[in-house]
């Protein structure tokens, strides 16, 4: 595995990782919000499509690691904003 691979997969993973365990720590530590489990676990779908899109090219100017950990992070903004209207 390249380098520079490994260092996109690393950004994305741990943007998403975060934002899963903050949803966590929120929901059930802090009890900030009442999350379920599924909404809890959003950001990783989205890690798991930026796996599964990586399996060739050519990618489009949007398609960035940068751009994906952006995505995570808004799902797990939108989870607790949904779990907080709810």
């Amino acid at each position: 595995m390249e380098i520079e691979r490994a260092r996109s997969d690393l950004v994305v993973a741990a943007s998403a990782g975060g934002t899963t365990i903050a949803l966590a720590l929120l929901s059930g530590v802090a009890g900030v919000v009442e999350v379920s489990t599924l909404p809890t676990l959003a950001p990783l779908v989205v890690y798991a499509g930026y796996l599964f899109s990586r399996k060739g090219g050519p990618y489009g100017s949007l398609d960035r690691p940068r751009n994906w950990a952006a995505v995570a992070v808004l799902v797990g903004v939108v989870v607790v904003a949904a779990s907080a209207v709810v």
